[in-house]
């Protein structure tokens, strides 16, 4: 954690990191950089003053710019994808709550090891509040993350589950109108902190008690489209911005052809209309729901239920995405807590990406080293701030498993105050559960692939004075 102001520690640093009169940076000594200088970064980025969080963020971004990590839309290699140019592999996307920058720094040290290119960090409309994360602070320590590592290439970096709120929505009148602005003001500041990839999901707002499919998706790809159009007026010039679609809200019932069809037809002909007589990119991928929830269903043992996964349903819906709209294909939620044999199969049903969070919560906190004390200080906090949430019948290891979520963001100081010692075992479980499932999902070796299809920009930034 932070003890010196960046001013103290930009003294510290001359000859590896400086800054001109003008903000400009300049890396002296990249192996330098990879070290007490990108963790003391990412520390003043999460934790330090409102100032010196600014200029550390902008600190990172040059690093990364000069050592040869660069946010990058995924775009482009969805459209290889689209045309079957590029197959194989499934895209992991790697939703970080808690522990960010040593579960980044995890999934960095396995995707240089393994060759891999195609992988993506995430965090969710909803993850951002109880994680007290908000875009420009979840871009700058992955970039972080990174650059520790000693990687170079393409970063993804999506806005997840950027979500209409049903209710807020239901209300109409002036509750919808300011739903969706906060929606869009968040579009604009993810992709002002380097986000260049968006997932809209307004499958929330479906309607299954309509006469037909395509009314039950009007109000989906109505403001799914608005919110695309709010994207492709924001996003930097020479960058088209990866949008994810979403025809059926995760945990509800099983996503048709007929939805598809309807959701998509609907979405790009609204599309259509906000072009101004011109053509504006659509989704790159659409997301479905196949029979998971979030972060599974937990037993009264605080085990996880089974989940049966429709993969014919993935499958089918898939090759209409590409065959018909030239999209990677659907989009899987909720897989971190299947079982390992299940990742294979995502590849072979032509799954475009997979969504994964939980499993690796429980990695951290259900780790020996993680400490006891701190585990049941959260646990306290749980009990206290989150007990109506605790339903009939629910057990104290059901009740903590669905919540403690919301313990990471309270206890986010805690957390990057860990030992050493403590966040390399962590950064070593969580390498080797990356590892796996990057091998099961086909993307080792994918890095050849990125690099032929993106090309990101070169953008930079000066530190604010």
């Amino acid at each position: 954690m932070p003890d010196k102001t960046l001013a103290q520690w930009l003294e510290t640093w001359r000859g590896a990191l400086e800054v001109g009169p003008a903000g400009d940076v300049t890396v002296k000594d990249a192996r330098r950089l990879r070290g007490e200088v990108m963790d003391t970064l990412a520390s003043l980025a999460a934790l330090g003053t409102d100032r010196d969080k600014a200029r550390a963020r902008a600190l990172i971004w040059e690093a990364a710019r000069q050592t040869g990590v660069r946010t990058a839309s995924i775009q482009t290699l969805y459209e290889a994808m689209g045309r079957g140019a590029v197959k194989g592999f499934t895209t992991p996307a790697i939703n970080l709550r808690g522990l960010v920058y040593d579960s980044a720094r995890a999934v960095i040290a396995a995707v240089r090891k393994q060759g891999v290119g195609a992988f993506i960090f995430e965090l969710a409309r909803s993850e951002m509040g109880y994680t007290f994360q908000r875009p420009g602070e979840y871009a700058s320590v992955v970039l972080a993350a990174a650059v520790r590592e000693g990687f170079e290439g393409p970063v993804f970096i999506q806005g997840d589950h950027y979500q209409v709120n049903a209710r807020k929505h239901a209300q109409g009148g002036e509750v919808r109108a300011a739903e969706i602005q906060a929606i869009k003001d968040l579009i604009v500041e993810a992709i002002q902190a380097g986000y260049r990839n968006i997932d809209i999901d307004a499958s929330t707002v479906v309607d299954l008690s309509r006469p037909t499919v395509k009314e039950q998706q009007r109000e989906n790809f109505t403001i799914s489209a608005e919110l695309a159009a709010h994207v492709r007026a924001h996003e930097p010039k020479g960058c088209t911005v990866s949008i994810g679609g979403e025809i059926g809200e995760v945990g509800g019932k099983n996503s048709t052809p007929e939805e598809l069809r309807a959701y998509m037809d609907g979405f790009l002909e609204e599309l259509g209309r906000r072009s101004g007589g011109g053509t504006l990119p659509g989704p790159s991928k659409v997301s479905i729901q196949t029979g998971t929830t979030h972060g599974g269903v937990p037993l009264p043992d605080g085990t996880v239920a089974k989940v049966k996964i429709d993969f014919g349903v993935l499958k089918q819906i898939s090759d209409i995405a590409r065959s018909e709209y030239g999209m990677a294909g659907a989009v899987q939620h909720g897989a971190s807590t299947l079982p390992l044999e299940a990742f294979d199969q995502f590849p072979k049903a032509g799954c475009a990406e997979v969504h994964l969070a939980t499993d690796f919560q429980n990695i951290v906190m259900d780790h020996p080293v993680f400490p006891r004390e701190l585990r049941s200080e959260m646990y306290a906090w749980l009990d206290r701030e989150c007990a109506p949430e605790r339903t009939a019948g629910m057990t104290p290891e059901q009740f903590y498993y669905k919540t403690r979520k919301k313990a990471w963001g309270p206890f986010k100081a805690q957390v990057w105050g860990l030992s050493e010692a403590t966040r390399a075992e962590l950064r070593a479980a969580l390498e080797a559960k990356f590892a796996v499932l990057f091998t099961k999902l086909g993307v080792n070796g994918s890095e050849k692939a990125v690099r032929e299809h993106v090309k990101p920009l070169d953008e930079r930034r000066a530190v604010p004075a």
